[in-house]
This record gives C-alpha cells, sequence and structure tokens, in this order.
C-alpha cells in the first residue's frame, strides 16, 4: 500500500526521521512514538505537506514526486490542531475539498449529520470553537474515494460520543472500501471499536513495526 525508499527529512541538516526501506501493507496502523519523535512530521511528509528527500509510493506505482496530483487526490489527512481561513464557512471548506477530492455530490451530508454539525456548518470557521473545527477537519478528511487516510491526533478536542461516531466512520470505510488508515495519538485506540489494528512506532529517527 505505501513504499518508502530512502526516505529522509532534515530539519537545519539534522536528520529528523530516516527510512531507508519499509512497505507497510494495507489496513488500520496506530502510529506510537514519544512528543518530538517525529509522528506529526511522518504525517506531514506522507501527505506531501512537508520536502523530504527519496520517495514514497501509493500502490507501487504512485509517486509522490513524480505523480503528486494524482498521489494526493488517494491521499487525505487531518491535521492535530486544524487552522482554516477564518472568513470561509465550514460549508465552503467542505465544498473546496470536495471538488479537489473529486467527491460524489452530496457525500459530505452522512458525516455531517452523524457529528451533528448542521446547525453551525453555515457559519464563519472563526466563530469555530477547537471541537468544530476537529470535526470539520474529520469531514474533510473522509471526503473523496481516498486510498489512504492519515489521522494525526484524532481522538483530541472531541468528547467521548464524538470518538465513538469516529470509529464508526473509520471502520465503515475500511470494510467497505479497503480504505487504509494511519493514525497517531497518545491516547489508546479502543480496538473494540476498530478492525483490528496494527501498531508502529517512531523512535531513534526512523519507523518501524512493533505489532
Amino acid at each position: 500500500m505505501l513504499q518508502f525508499i530512502k526516505f529522509k527529512k532534515l530539519y537545519g541538516g539534522f536528520p529528523a526521521l530516516k527510512i531507508e526501506e519499509l512497505t507497510i501493507q494495507p489496513g488500520i496502523y496506530w502510529i506510537k512514538g514519544v512528543n518530538g519523535s517525529g509522528k506529526s512530521t511522518l504525517l506531514k511528509s506522507i501527505a506531501g505537506i512537508l520536502s523530504f528527500d527519496g520517495d514514497i509510493k501509493l500502490d507501487s506505482n504512485i509517486s509522490i514526486k513524480k505523480q503528486p496530483v494524482a498521489y494526493r487526490k488517494l491521499v487525505n489527512f487531518a491535521e492535530a490542531e486544524p487552522l482554516f481561513p477564518e472568513f470561509l464557512t465550514g460549508s465552503e471548506m467542505i465544498a473546496l475539498f470536495a471538488k479537489a477530492k473529486d467527491a460524489p455530490a452530496g457525500q459530505e451530508q452522512h458525516y455531517l449529520e452523524t457529528m451533528q454539525m448542521q446547525a453551525y456548518v453555515n457559519q464563519p470557521v472563526g466563530t469555530y470553537s477547537s471541537g468544530m473545527l476537529k470535526k470539520l477537519s474529520l469531514v474533510l478528511a473522509f471526503l473523496g474515494t481516498p486510498k489512504l487516510i492519515l489521522l494525526d491526533e484524532p481522538l483530541i478536542t472531541i468528547d467521548t460520543a464524538s470518538l465513538k461516531i469516529l470509529n464508526g466512520w473509520i471502520a465503515e470505510r475500511y470494510n467497505q472500501e479497503s480504505t487504509s488508515f494511519l493514525l497517531s495519538s497518545h491516547q489508546a485506540l479502543e480496538h473494540n471499536e476498530l478492525p483490528a489494528a496494527h501498531e508502529l512506532l517512531v523512535e531513534e529517527q526512523t519507523l518501524k513495526f512493533i505489532a
């Protein structure tokens, strides 16, 4: 599903993350690691937000370096602490992302309704609380038909009820569309509410399987 080829991310000449050769098969993965270990750097690199040396390929042949547009249509990302233009409404943000991701018409309604966002989705994003912003970022990450969805700290700033809904979204997309997920979290995942999640560890500037 995801292949790293001589991947290296430097900050000021210092190697923050280095993955010589690694292939991650389709599935749901929990990325663990202490603060500052590079979890967010890893996800932002996979999402194409950060530049890096080497290459990342999706499904063995779609390179983030050689086919960036095709790659980005198949990889969605929700940041830990999302920031959006404050003057745009949630609905406008959804329309922009839906167009960029070639999302089916009306796809967002299922997510808006289950997260009960209808009351404020047409309000400017600048009026949103942190929890509302988080929910919007999660909706955006599920738009289109991605092969891979990256969720950076998806469990923070949302309540317990919303967490159960998110777990349902993940299980639904994995079971029905075979969408893979990479989630970074300091909190334990509810394995009983998700299909079996594998574990990856970011440690000593590299990534490795632990379970």
